[in-house]
């Protein structure tokens, strides 16, 4: 019966978030029907899959990863979709979206959590228990945070962050609280004293790779930094990940011309998977007229596994099925490859060439038919730097990573891409640091919360 009234409480939690003409943030669950109590209450609720471990998406559809073709195109079911793939001004059409939503249900779930656990009577031997799901929702929060910070505020540069908006940060489960923007700068210290506050309770690994751990801490760590320009913290975390967990695979040792060739993380070993979480679901990453971007697909030589790993020939051009979720969602978890990339990356940039050479060829080098991939080598730093984020995006694709890519390196001169497509006879174009790298927040949330909204 208590995991009954447990259950039919989950889904009165829901339900204030089923509406998609109400504001999201301005909601107000009727705190009474919020029952869990118990540690396994708590760590049911954050055992929501579908929920907790699923991130934005339509960065992945704005990139310029894929294209698609007029009739690819008008077939996408959303105009989020439609939109975002124009880089237009006006992505929802006053419709809500599941970029924003998702994310701050994760929050929502977290502090939930996180406010139960303050009231909660812990004995000894439920200490760790209790460590593991406090550290867990602390985890989930700065998770949700980093990814809509990404999305809905500018990249961040030193210079500006604590001038510009970032998101509203929720520190707690009580909708009554107003939601405001703090800064950019507000918002990482945020995300970065959840992370440092779980990476204590939690154990090194997890039991299953949907739960977070402490190399999923390090790893997320890494990817803050990274983002944030502070290379010598960033090379650290990565480092620290990478002596926990710092296996590959090789990929000779799979079939890698199968239509799922890397194994599932929840039911088997994908021994480089840390974290699972996917890519919200649109049509865009299903669509068999979606394409790998032909000058992409051409800069995999032909000994690179990836090539027949990542794609396949599908009509005029060749869809991506290289995601490593093994199944038809594409991941956008925590890895120990892009780890790897990181480092070499910051290595790099604080002129350390052999340990970025070092790290860049320990992973191609499992990418490549045995015995054909010549080390790479290189004395020029500049070079250097060239070839790892061209490993970057051939490694990473399908997860995500590529629009966050562009925004940060497009405060580079020599990386500044300006993008370009061609729907139904018209051209649209995107030059570097365009406003419309940041993602508008849905018209009903600036209603409700009189947030302010990013230019476009």
């Amino acid at each position: 019966m208590k995991r009954y009234n447990y259950l039919l409480a989950t889904f009165l939690l829901l339900l204030p978030f089923m509406s998609c003409k109400k504001s999201f943030l301005n909601e107000k669950p009727d705190q009474s029907l919020l029952v869990p109590e118990s540690l396994s209450d708590f760590q049911a609720l954050l055992d929501n899959l579908s929920i907790m471990n699923a991130t934005p998406a339509l960065q992945n559809v704005a990139a310029d990863d894929y294209y698609t073709t007029d009739n690819g195109w008008m077939a996408l079911t959303s105009p989020a979709e439609k939109n975002s793939y124009l880089w237009l001004s006006d992505i929802y059409e006053h419709q809500t979206d599941q970029d924003w939503n998702v994310p701050y249900k994760q929050v929502f779930y977290a502090n939930v959590v996180l406010d139960g656990l303050d009231k909660l009577t812990v004995g000894s031997t439920s200490q760790n228990t209790y460590n593991q799901v406090k550290g867990s929702a602390l985890f989930y929060r700065a998770f949700a945070e980093y990814n809509l910070v990404q999305m809905f505020a500018a990249d961040y540069d030193p210079a500006t962050s604590s001038q510009l908006p970032g998101i509203p940060v929720r520190s707690s489960s009580d909708v009554n609280i107003k939601s405001t923007r703090g800064t950019i700068q507000e918002t990482y210290e945020a995300i970065i004293v959840d992370l440092n506050n779980a990476a204590p309770l939690l154990s090194n690994t997890a039991t299953f790779k949907s739960r977070p751990c402490k190399t999923a801490v390090y790893a997320l760590l890494s990817k803050i930094y990274l983002s944030m320009r502070n290379y010598s913290q960033a090379l650290g975390f990565a480092t620290a990940c990478l002596n926990l967990n710092s296996s590959l695979i090789d990929y000779n040792t799979i079939s890698t011309s199968a239509s799922k060739p890397f194994p599932p993380p929840l039911t088997a070993d994908n021994k480089e998977v840390i974290f699972y979480a996917t890519l919200n679901s649109y049509s865009f990453n299903r669509a068999a007229t979606t394409y790998v971007n032909t000058d992409l697909y051409s800069v995999y030589d032909s000994n690179d596994l990836r090539k027949i790993a990542f794609f396949k020939k599908s009509g005029t051009g060749y869809n991506f099925k290289g995601t490593y979720t093994g199944n038809v969602s594409y991941f956008a978890g925590l890895a120990t490859d892009e780890i790897y990339l990181i480092r070499a990356e910051c290595e790099v940039r604080l002129n350390n060439l052999t340990g970025a050479l070092g790290d860049l060829n320990t992973l191609v080098g499992l990418r490549y038919v045995t015995g054909s991939y010549p080390n790479y080598t290189t004395t020029d730093p500049n070079q250097a730097l060239v070839k790892v984020l061209q490993e970057r995006r051939k490694e990473l694709i399908g997860r995500g990573a590529r629009w966050y890519d562009l925004k940060r390196l497009n405060l580079e001169a020599p990386f500044a891409v300006t993008l370009t497509r061609s729907i139904k006879g018209q051209t649209y174009t995107l030059i570097p640091n365009s406003n419309r790298y940041v993602f508008p927040i849905p018209d009903d949330e600036i209603a409700a919360n009189g947030l302010t909204q990013n230019p476009r």
